[in-house]
């Protein structure tokens, strides 16, 4: 998870993860939905990309969900594009 907090306006945090294969990508993209609905109430504002399944981006406003193909994830490499952003450990359940 990155930390966005006064580098960007759009975004607070980006959670960036890889999926094996489409499949999988939905899946993780759909098991996210239904934790943060089921923990927070939140419904994502948008969903892109979930048919091709390279990159799905799920947008809930300062919250966005990157979910790659390990293709896509080394193409766009947002880590480096945003590497001024602070690394934020996500906690084991």
């Amino acid at each position: 998870m990155l930390d966005l907090t006064g580098i960007t306006s759009f975004a607070d945090f980006f959670v960036i993860c890889t999926g094996a294969n489409q499949r999988q990508i939905q899946a993780i993209s759909d098991e996210v939905g239904v934790q943060l609905k089921h923990q927070t109430g939140e419904l994502p504002i948008s969903i892109e990309g979930y048919t091709q399944a390279e990159w799905i981006l799920v947008d809930y406003g300062d919250l966005l969900i990157h979910i790659f193909s390990p293709k896509a994830r080394e193409y766009y490499d947002l880590e480096r594009l945003w590497r001024s952003a602070k690394t934020v450990a996500i906690p084991a359940e």
